[in-house]
C-alpha cells in the first residue's frame, strides 16, 4: 500500500470527519459548524517535526517484501524462520495452569528463580559452563531482547562492533542506534563459511568495543570451527574486547559437527555474554522468552539496560520453559536428527534440479547457489530470482545479499527453510519440479563457485 502524503493524509482525515459528522447528526448541524469542529482537529492531526532519523529511514525489509508476495501468490512460504512443529504439551499445560492458580503480576526484573536455576543447570550440563544463577543469569524477552540489551548495557556512541556477514538483521540496527559504528567481516562462502583470518585481524582497532558471534550461524547454517573460536578468542584478549555469543541454535547441529562456546573457552570466560532462546529450543517462537549467561558485571549493565525496555517476562511462560529446560531435554535433544532429515531431503531435491547447496551444520537453515537456474538473458540478482520464484513457481525464499551489512554480498545465493512438515516440504519440491522442467535447465547445471555476479 502507498504511502500517503502529510497533505493527502490531512485531506482523507477532513474527509472522514465529515463522514462522520454527518451520520452523527443527520444532516442537522449546519454545514459551517462541522467545518468549524474539524478545521482545529486538522491542523493538528499530524505532528510535523521529524521523527526518528535513523529507524525511519529504514527501508522496507526484503523480508516484508516476499512475505507479501507469498500470500499474495498462495506460494510455498520456505522464506520464514520458524518451525511447523510445536514444542511439548506438557510446556503448554503448565502456561494454563500457572495462568489461573498463581498470581499474574509483576515477576522479578531479573527472571523467577525457577528459570534462572534451570537456566544456570542447562549451561553446566550441555556447554560445561557453571553459573551463579542469581548474578549470572537474566532472563529477557526473547533472545532479541536480550540483543537489545546488550548493546544498550555494554555500547557507547563511538565504539566499533565487528559483525560477521552474513547476519541476523537485528544486529546491525540495534549497534548504529546504540551510536556504534558495525565493522562487518564477510565469512568466507567459498570456505564453507569459514572465518577469514586475516580479514579479522585487520577489523580489530583499539575503537573495537564488542564482537558478536552467531553459531550456529543464521542465514548460513555455519557452525563456527573450533580453531576459528580460538582466533577469536585470542584477538578479544588481545584488544580488550567483549564478546556477544547469540546461540539460539545451540541444539540444531548436523552429523559430526559439535556446537562449542566461545564463552566455555577459559580466556572468554569473563569477556563474553551467551545468549539462548525457549523459541528455538522448543520450537515455540510465540513465546518470545531469552535467557543470559554471563560475568556478573556485564549481566548487571544488560539487567539495567532490561530494566528500562521491557522490566520483565510473563511468570506462566518462564514456568513453562523452566519446566522444559529440566524436564523435556528429550525434546530438544532430538532436534538435530529431525531437523537433519529435513535438510537432507531438501537439499538433494534442490540438487537434482540445478541449485549448488553449500555446507549447512546447523540450524533451520541452507543456502543454495541458482547459478545455473538464472535467466540467461540478464544478469539475474537474488531478489529478482527469489521473486521469480514466488510468482512463477509457487515457492518463497529469502535472498541472501539481505542478510549482508558490507559491500561484500552475493547476488546468485538465496536461503531456503527446512523447519517445515514434511508435507509442506514435499509441495515445494513438487513445484519446483514443475517449475524447473527441462525448458528451465538449458542454462547449464550450477556447478559455479559462490562469487557475486
Amino acid at each position: 500500500m502507498a504511502l500517503l502524503t502529510p497533505r493527502a493524509a490531512s485531506a482523507l482525515f477532513h474527509l472522514r470527519s465529515l463522514q462522520l459528522l454527518s451520520h452523527q447528526y443527520r444532516t442537522t448541524t449546519p454545514l459551517v459548524t462541522m467545518t468549524a469542529v474539524q478545521g482545529p482537529v486538522a491542523s493538528t492531526s499530524l505532528p510535523q517535526k521529524p521523527l526518528n532519523t535513523f529507524l525511519n529511514n529504514l527501508p522496507t525489509t526484503v523480508f516484508s517484501v516476499m512475505t507479501e508476495l507469498a500470500i499474495k501468490h498462495q506460494s510455498v512460504n520456505l522464506g520464514q524462520g520458524f518451525p511447523d512443529d510445536e514444542g511439548p504439551e506438557s510446556m503448554k499445560r503448565i502456561v494454563g495452569e500457572a495462568s489461573r492458580e498463581r498470581h499474574n503480576q509483576y515477576p522479578p526484573t531479573g527472571g523467577i528463580p525457577e528459570l534462572r536455576q534451570a537456566v544456570a543447570r542447562h549451561s553446566e550440563r550441555y556447554v560445561g559452563l557453571p553459573v551463579n544463577w542469581q548474578t549470572e543469569t537474566l532472563i529477557t524477552v526473547g533472545a532479541t531482547e536480550a540483543l537489545a540489551a546488550a548493546f544498550l548495557g555494554l555500547v557507547n556512541p563511538g565504539d566499533e562492533v565487528i559483525i560477521f556477514d552474513p547476519q541476523y538483521d537485528s544486529y546491525s540496527a540495534m549497534a548504529v542506534r546504540t551510536g556504534a559504528t558495525v565493522v562487518p567481516v564477510p565469512l568466507d562462502a567459498n570456505n564453507s563459511w569459514r572465518v577469514p583470518g586475516q580479514a579479522l585481524a585487520q577489523a580489530f582497532s583499539p575503537r573495537t568495543k564488542l564482537i558478536l558471534v552467531n553459531s550456529p550461524h543464521n542465514p548460513t547454517g555455519a557452525v563456527f570451527h573450533e580453531d576459528d573460536l580460538r582466533e577469536i578468542a585470542r584477538l578479544c584478549v588481545e584488544h580488550d574486547v567483549i564478546a556477544i555469543c547469540d546461540e539460539v541454535y545451540e541444539h540444531q547441529v548436523f552429523g559430526d559437527s559439535k556446537h562449542v562456546s566461545l564463552r566455555a573457552m577459559p580466556e572468554m570466560r569473563e569477556r563474553a555474554i551467551r545468549i539462548g532462546s525457549a523459541g528455538k529450543t522448543f520450537s515455540l517462537t510465540g513465546w518470545k522468552v531469552g535467557w543470559v549467561t554471563g560475568p556478573a558485571r556485564l549481566i548487571q549493565a544488560l539487567g539495567k539496560a532490561h530494566m528500562f525496555v521491557t522490566f520483565t517476562v510473563a511468570a506462566n511462560l518462564q514456568l513453562a520453559v523452566a519446566h522444559g529446560l529440566d524436564k523435556e531435554s528429550s525434546f530438544y535433544e532430538g532436534l538435530s536428527a529431525s531437523l537433519q532429515s529435513k535438510k537432507d531431503y531438501l537439499a538433494g531435491q534442490l540438487q537434482q534440479l540445478g541449485f549448488e547447496i553449500l555446507p549447512s551444520a546447523g540450524t533451520y537453515f541452507l543456502v543454495a547457489d541458482f547459478s545455473g537456474l538464472a535467466h540467461s538473458d540478464a544478469q539475474e540478482d537474488d531478489v529478482a530470482f527469489a521473486k521469480r520464484l514466488t510468482v512463477e513457481a509457487g515457492v518463497t525464499t529469502i535472498p541472501v545479499s539481505a542478510f549482508y551489512n558490507g559491500k561484500s554480498a552475493p547476488h546468485n545465493l538465496i536461503r531456503f527453510c527446512f523447519c517445515k512438515t514434511d508435507q509442506k516440504l514435499q509441495s515445494a519440491c513438487e513445484r519446483l519440479q514443475k517449475y524447473f522442467g527441462p525448458p528451465h535447465r538449458q542454462n547449464g547445471s550450477a556447478n559455479g563457485t559462490t562469487n557475486s555476479h
